[in-house]
């Protein structure tokens, strides 16, 4: 007796994690005409996402890992593969048709391929979690910056510890590498680098055992254990410094103890075809036991489970009557011109393939190429103020970038996105005489330009005026400029984020309703970068219908009743920072009790300075009845809401 089963629902085979590994898996079996789902909890990419230089892909020369795993989900997509952000709960494996339960419902598959990959790991020492984001870090590329002109201790000597020291010379007075072996593990040519380079200094055979200090680091202990002392570090006076930890990686198979077998480190046991010790699932990259975890070797394992899983699943097919039926696929090598709502703008789940029942709308999707993390294209890098070195970038101010920050392809692509809106939505741009304002009214003039629903008032708050932060503080109405009769703003419901000086954190952009009322949502900056996603998804959610919620999620969002302000401290170049983003934005759109506030932390010295933040991204909540608290990392929707219960 054939189960009972949502046909909707059903594939031939679900991939678990969406990084190279994963993708490669779902395009081998997109195009063997198989219905595949990829389910992916935080970012298409995986972790090479966030490196900025990947020179040893075949083929693909010298690009970065978000524009090399874009390239493989829209080839895989455009073959008809489907995506859908959720988190798998857990799984089923007996019967036929496996379950994957997750928290927007349950997907079946006659097959799985498990590609959870790995996360960094902590080291352990003395200090580690209670100063990370206090200087402990893990991403030089979302952090480095805070650290200029400051010292900086790499830990780890591994490939990924040394291409970060390198990339840490960019800020860092100097960086020195505490190595845990007697020599770096990593390519030759890399080694050759590492120990030529005058900013590095490379300490062997050591091991760090503890940091302390007060609302900064102001001490670093190691052990050499060659020369069997304990050495200490100490900034000067009035000064900090970081230690980034790159000691290595483990495995995310927590979600299959005790389903197949794992080793004693927790990698998945597989055969050469990497096949589990269960029949129909199949694990590929980090999460398997091998020599070289490199994307090659990530892709090349996809590939080689997928084949094997095309047999498992046309046998499970002729011996279950089940056939999942396939969406049509995009013909290959025209994906952005398939007229779909982009991965960008998703509702429910910012990702591509959009049929997939409660994930996103149907029709599917194509990611904005140029956007950053839509899980695809490349960021709007050095346009719009963006810092990818710690300098401001100005080219939005320069009269020879207007009408240059959205290419063709991103036009078409947001055209999509503006005819789903519901309503029209006003662009506040409240500015000061700053350049960083002359770049965020540039940036909002191109973009108004682009849709009929978008309109742009803005008002200017001379830095002349000594009493323009407390307007703002007081909640009281600040000067404005005249206004379309639509326009009749008003404060929003919970106060911005004020400096310890009371500064107003000018210029920024705030989003109101077609009735002029303000929709609590508001960018401090210039939202460029990593960061034009989060703004894109603020506006479609303001003017409706947004994003599918789990009926779960929305119902705890409409039981928030006290006044809650949601800021998140974010830099543009920072890849964790639009997840925290786009979770409070969501809960500001649907509550009206809350407020949700980014800003860039590159324009607001005070507000780093006064929060003692050298990690982003960084969240502030201020809830009616009870103390600030302050959270570092990224988070999505239910780690948000955990905060706020």
């Amino acid at each position: 007796m054939q189960p009972t089963v949502d046909s909707d629902r059903i594939f031939d085979v679900i991939v678990v994690g969406g990084g190279p590994a994963g993708i490669t898996a779902a395009l081998y079996l997109a195009r063997a005409r198989y219905r595949v789902l990829v389910v992916e909890k935080e970012e298409f990419g995986g972790q090479i996402r966030i490196t900025d230089e990947v020179a040893n892909y075949p083929g693909a020369g010298l690009t970065s890992g978000r524009e090399l795993t874009a390239t493989m989900q829209q080839q895989a997509e455009a073959f008809g593969a489907e995506f859908v952000l959720a988190e798998v709960t857990g799984l089923e494996l007996a019967g036929d048709l496996r379950t994957a339960h997750t928290n927007r419902g349950d997907y079946q598959a006659f097959g799985l391929v498990i590609a959870t990959g790995a996360h960094p790991r902590q080291v352990g020492f003395k200090g580690e979690s209670e100063f990370k984001g206090r200087g402990v870090a893990y991403c030089a590329t979302c952090d480095g910056e805070f650290f200029s002109g400051l010292d900086i201790f790499v830990v780890g000597g591994g490939l990924a510890a040394a291409e970060e020291a390198m990339f840490l010379t960019r800020f860092a007075r100097k960086v020195t590498m505490l190595v845990r072996k007697d020599q770096l593990r990593a390519p030759q040519s890399v080694v050759e680098k590492v120990l030529a380079d005058p900013n590095i200094e490379v300490r062997f055979n050591c091991t760090v055992e503890e940091v302390a200090g007060d609302s900064q680091l102001r001490l670093l202990r190691w052990r050499d254990h060659a020369a069997d002392t304990v050495q200490e570090y100490r900034p000067p006076d009035g000064e900090g410094f970081g230690v980034f930890v790159f000691a290595g990686y483990e495995p995310s198979t927590g979600l299959l103890q005790g389903l197949v077998e794992l080793d004693e480190a927790g990698y998945v046991v597989t055969d050469a075809n990497r096949k589990s010790s269960v029949d129909g699932v199949y694990a590929a990259g980090d999460v398997c036991i091998k020599n070289l975890r490199q994307v090659v070797t990530a892709t090349a394992d996809g590939a080689i489970a997928a084949t094997e899983l095309e047999r498992w699943a046309a046998a499970a097919q002729a011996r279950t009557g089940i056939v999942p039926q396939k969406p049509p696929a995009t013909p290959a090598g025209n994906v952005a011109a398939s007229g779909v709502t982009p991965a960008a703008v998703v509702p429910g789940s910012n990702v591509p393939g959009s049929n997939v029942p409660g994930g996103n709308v149907p029709g599917g999707g194509t990611p904005i190429s140029g956007i950053a993390g839509s899980g695809g294209g490349t960021p709007v890098s050095d346009t719009a103020g963006t810092a990818t070195s710690g300098d401001t970038t100005a080219t939005a101010a320069n009269p020879t970038s207007i009408g240059q920050l959205f290419d063709a392809e991103m036009r078409a692509q947001l055209d999509t996105v503006f005819s789903r809106m519901q309503q029209p939505v006003i662009l506040q741009a409240v500015l000061d005489d700053s350049p960083a304002a002359a770049e965020l009214q540039a940036f909002l003039q191109e973009l108004a330009g682009l849709s009929d629903k978008l309109s742009l008032n803005t008002q200017t708050i001379s830095a002349a005026l000594p009493n323009a932060a407390s307007e703002e503080a007081s909640g009281a109405e600040p000067p404005t400029a005249p206004e379309s009769p639509r326009a009749t703003r008003r404060p929003p419901t919970t106060p911005q984020l004020q400096g310890p000086l009371g500064a107003p954190n000018l210029p920024y952009v705030e989003l109101l309703r077609a009735d002029g009322q303000s929709g609590n949502l508001r960018f401090h900056g210039v939202p460029g970068g990593h960061e034009t996603t989060s703004f894109i998804l603020g506006i479609y959610n303001i003017s409706g219908p947004g994003q599918p919620l789990d009926e779960g999620l929305a119902a705890e969002i409409a039981a928030i009743s006290q006044p809650t302000a949601l800021s998140v401290l974010v830099s543009l170049s920072c890849t964790n920072c639009p997840d925290v983003v786009q979770a409070a934005q969501r809960i500001a759109a649907l509550n009206p009790l809350v407020s949700a506030a980014a800003y860039d932390l590159r324009l607001y010295p005070e507000l780093k300075q006064h929060y003692n933040v050298m990690s982003v991204p960084c969240l502030i909540i201020n809830q009616s009845g009870r103390p600030e608290q302050i959270s570092f990392g990224k988070k999505q929707l239910p780690q948000l809401l955990e905060l706020l219960r």
